[in-house]
């Protein structure tokens, strides 16, 4: 198959074929480095054709929550005095930028799924 960029589906689908062929490459070979070039076109490819929606924030937060064993009671300290982590997570207020500076600073949880709108009771009275 001649290295080109994949511009259909049947593009996409013979290079999948052919990097599965190609999958158990030995490393520093001229099949690995094929391997390698075949994968960054699958991966652009998908990334334009198929995008993966950023989760929303809340349920980021229950993720990142459920990931350490955490109850709201733990998160308090990173949601401040004023606002109890209880009401973050039932949508009854939205996240502060100080909240979402703390989130990602303090649990991890990437910054640009944090500022994404999302429905609360707040904000749809």
């Amino acid at each position: 198959m001649e290295l080109r960029p994949i511009r259909t589906e049947a593009d996409y689908q013979q290079v999948l074929q052919e990097i599965e062929l190609l999958f158990d490459a030995e490393p520093n070979t001229p099949e690995c480095d094929r391997l390698d070039i075949l994968s960054s076109l699958a991966e652009s490819y998908e990334r334009l054709h198929f995008p993966i929606e950023l989760p929303d924030p809340i349920e980021a937060i229950r993720y990142y929550m459920d990931a350490r064993g955490w109850s709201h009671n733990d998160l308090e300290a990173y949601l401040g005095s004023r606002v109890s982590s209880a009401e973050i997570l039932a949508r009854k207020f939205s996240l502060t930028l100080e909240m979402i500076r703390k989130l990602n600073k303090e649990l991890g949880v990437p910054a640009e799924i944090l500022i994404q709108p999302y429905q609360s009771l707040q904000t749809s009275a």
